[in-house]
């Protein structure tokens, strides 16, 4: 094995920047900031690239990750359990050859290697008890002969006044072959010296360098990146896929670990917290408008900014990942404040008589420059966040795509959904107030 660390340019020398910018104006070059910029992801795809000239090695190109959520630092993490290694291991190289059709999966590598030569030795018990050698001395000859013991004995220097380990073990030479091993002689109940060939079987077979095990299963574990163009959770569904047509027996059972994990735990927590979210939210609106439907109006809008906020991340090339989540939530948290305050004039209005339709038309009026105002500023205080530069910029940035865009292509819709939705609701509570004073009566 062999490990190799690339350091890259500084990210403010290869990828544009203001700095960049009034540098090349400077020298009378407005154009430098724009020419020879590329990105870390290009880097490592040349690599690849260049490394697919060795077909005898098998290689892998890893990013140093920005921050450690967990699972190493490999992005696919594949885990096949089961009871037999040799099984384990062809079914690994199976899935790991249908990987390569798949695309977006690339250093795909398993963890089980079958090749670390192995001396098996099989006793003939039934030529053993003829000969009085009981199994436990063959045992005990092959332990202290070829693995050695680390102390049978203590020595005293008087005149160091040290005590040192005596350990027992063959020379080098003695006993890392088949002969050597063979010519060993192991002692019989009735005083003889029995040579170790006569007794047993000895084969060289290739085994498992280390064994792995994940909830007291054996295991082997594949390894991989995500390509460009691809997003970790596709990958993870055409993995298991192509894991369910391997047909696999009762006995062997796959799962995912490492950061595929995480990234399922944590959005399924992420869905826990947007629940939550909109349940606090609608018990806060729900006490400060003493109303049930009010705050059911406002959260209407909720909904409709999420595919204008994954549309953003769509056309700006960005994916659905951690950084993204977290815009979503801070989406939630502003998006429903153009409804507030349309609701909020619109119930004043009506408190002091003015008819529900005319309520509504006055307060959109009334309330729409506030709303644009609020809009405008919570861009401008997102623009840093999404043209900022520097290292980790590009992951950082969803965050301010997310909001600027959720919030700002869903303005319009909401302006015209939230009026429509209030006095749908207010046509409803009127007939249902019909309605009960009918029956009533």
């Amino acid at each position: 094995q062999g490990r190799m660390y690339v350091r890259i340019a500084p990210h403010e020398e290869r990828t544009f920047s203001l700095a960049r910018l009034w540098q090349g104006l400077w020298n009378a070059d407005p154009l430098a900031a724009f020419h020879g910029n590329y990105e870390q992801r290009d880097v490592m795809q040349e690599i690849r690239h260049r490394l697919t000239n060795y077909t005898d090695l098998r290689t892998s190109v890893r990013n140093a990750p920005s921050f450690n959520i967990g699972g190493g630092n490999s992005e696919l993490d594949f885990v096949i359990r089961g009871p037999d290694l040799a099984m384990l291991a062809a079914y690994a190289e199976q899935l790991r050859q249908r990987s390569q059709t798949l695309g977006g999966i690339v250093d795909m590598d398993t963890t089980l290697k079958l090749d670390k030569p192995e001396l098996r030795v099989t006793i003939d018990r039934d030529r053993a008890a003829k000969l009085a050698v009981r199994t436990e001395d063959i045992a005990t000859a092959l332990r202290l002969m070829v693995g050695g013991d680390e102390e049978v004995s203590r020595f005293r220097d008087v005149s160091l006044n040290e005590d040192y380990a005596v350990q027992l073990r063959l020379k080098e030479g003695d006993r890392n072959t088949l002969d050597a091993i063979a010519q060993l002689y192991v002692p019989s109940q009735n005083g003889a010296l029995i040579r170790l060939d006569n007794l047993v079987q000895m084969e060289s077979t290739p085994s498992a360098s280390r064994i792995d095990r994940f909830d007291r299963q054996r295991m082997v574990s594949l390894r991989a990146s995500v390509g460009p163009g691809y997003a970790l959770a596709d990958r993870i569904g055409a993995l298991r896929g192509a894991a369910a047509e391997l047909n696999l027996p009762p006995a062997y059972t796959t799962t995912i670990s490492g950061r595929g994990r995480e990234l399922e735990r944590t959005f399924g927590e992420f869905l826990w917290a947007f629940l939550l979210s909109i349940i606090f939210m609608y018990m806060i609106l729900a006490s400060q408008f003493e109303s049930l439907i009010h705050p059911l109006t406002i959260l209407l809008s909720l909904p409709l900014s999420v595919p204008f906020a994954l549309l953003s991340l769509w056309l700006t090339g960005n994916t659905l990942n951690l950084y993204s989540a977290l815009g979503l939530l801070v989406l939630f948290g502003v998006v429903k404040k153009n409804a507030i305050l349309q609701i909020d004039h619109t119930n004043a209005l009506r408190a002091h008589g003015t008819e529900c339709m005319t309520a509504i038309l006055q307060a959109n009026r009334d309330r729409l420059r506030p709303i644009l105002m609020t809009t405008l500023t919570l861009v401008a205080g997102m623009l840093p966040l999404a043209l900022g530069t520097g290292p980790g910029a590009e992951e950082r940035r969803a965050i301010a795509v997310v909001v600027i865009g959720g919030q700002t292509l869903s303005l319009l819709l909401t302006l015209i959904v939230t009026p429509v939705a209030y006095a749908l609701f207010d046509d409803l509570g009127a007939r249902v107030k019909t309605l009960q004073g009918g029956n009533v009566s």
